[in-house]
């Protein structure tokens, strides 16, 4: 069968619903798998997940884009102390899940995080990256290399566009219109009241909303045929 390209959206710690989304996949040898970031903090097996993943990673071809909670993980696993935003944003639930985990695995998890990249793109021109960039000219003349896990602007100019806007129009948003398509996390689509990927202008929002009420989604980017998680609070009997 042909391979397929697919996405995946945040995962928050929910090793539960990532585990039972991949099995709905059903994962063929040869598929890649692009994962949009933020693979810890809210649900209570971030270090789980993160053990699942580098075991994905030696089965299938993955890549990993870095998150604004991965950057906090990261800097508590090389010996920091917890950044004060990260404690309020569910970083103590990640730090709890690390309880059983040895120094030698935590190493690990550190290489892991240590790898993540900030945006990934494809030879057909498109663009993955957990939350935007700001540069007109595209994410390699980025300044603030803190916005490829933070910006919304991407989403939010993607979102304000008139349906009837094309790509050849001279009023399309000139950053959108540097690549064939985007595929963004971050966000979740539940802040707009929708459970499933969304869609504006050539930009997909693939975070469902895992981190708190929502579900994750993996997507195939060529078909977009998309497959989901139950509601996590579901799945940990919240």
């Amino acid at each position: 069968m042909e391979a397929r390209t697919l996405v995946v959206g945040d995962i928050h710690g929910a090793y539960k619903a990532l585990v039972q989304v991949l099995e709905k996949v059903e994962l063929r040898e040869n598929d890649k798998l692009i994962f949009v970031g933020d693979y810890v903090d809210g649900w209570p097996e971030s270090a789980s997940v993160i053990e699942y993943l580098i075991n994905l990673s030696e089965k299938y071809s993955c890549i990993f884009i870095k998150g604004n909670h991965d950057v906090w993980c990261k800097s508590w696993l090389a010996g920091n102390d917890p950044d004060k935003a990260w404690l309020e944003n569910r970083g103590m639930s990640t730090i709890l899940s690390y309880q059983d985990f040895d120094q030698k695995s935590r190493s690990k998890h550190l290489d892991f995080f240590s790898r993540l990249t900030d945006y990934y793109i494809d030879k057909e021109n498109r663009l993955f990256i957990h939350a935007g960039f700001t540069s007109i000219k595209g994410p390699l003349e980025e300044i603030f290399s803190h916005n490829f896990n933070n910006d919304r602007t991407l989403l939010e100019t993607a979102a304000a566009m008139d349906k009837n806007l094309t790509s050849d129009s001279v009023f399309y948003p000139k950053r959108l219109a540097l690549f064939f398509e985007i595929y963004i996390g971050h966000t979740p689509t539940t802040k707009y009241n929708v459970d499933i990927p969304m869609h504006g202008g050539n930009l997909w929002d693939v975070d469902t909303g895992a981190a708190r009420e929502g579900k994750i989604s993996v997507m195939d980017i060529v078909t977009k045929e998309f497959w989901q998680s139950d509601r996590v609070k579901d799945l940990y009997g919240i």
